[in-house]
């Protein structure tokens, strides 16, 4: 597990103490974390679908953009995962890329609910 915050939520992909570490406050964290939301919920289907239709050169701009963001929130496992992911959409068939991806996307569903958890709590 990542850690906890003060409310004693443990966050097994979402990482506070480096979001906050990196952003500075939790205001600020609480401000940014519904644009990693929106992201998530916007690119990981419109990936599956890609890759589902073995359209491995139009999912690699999304891995792309997620693997730049996520390293501010997420632990850093998922973000070398992804960052696998994103390197393979260059080189690789939709083959591999496609279960690369399929192994890594519970662990961003995961990762999109914790976010939501996170933004239920009170301040």
């Amino acid at each position: 597990m990542s850690q906890s915050s003060p409310g004693a939520q443990a966050w097994v992909h979402l990482d506070i103490a480096r979001a906050l570490e990196q952003i500075g406050d939790e205001q600020a964290l609480r401000g940014m974390l519904p644009m990693l939301q929106d992201l998530l919920e916007r690119d990981l289907p419109q990936i599956t679908q890609l890759l589902a239709s073995q359209d491995v050169r139009g999912a690699n701009p999304l891995l792309h953009s997620l693997k730049g963001c996520l390293p501010i929130f997420c632990a850093p496992p998922v973000c070398e995962q992804l960052a696998q992911v994103e390197h393979m959409s260059k080189i690789g068939g939709s083959v591999e890329v496609s279960a690369a991806f399929a192994e890594l996307s519970p662990k961003l569903q995961l990762l999109k609910e914790e976010v939501i958890l996170y933004l239920a709590q009170p301040v």
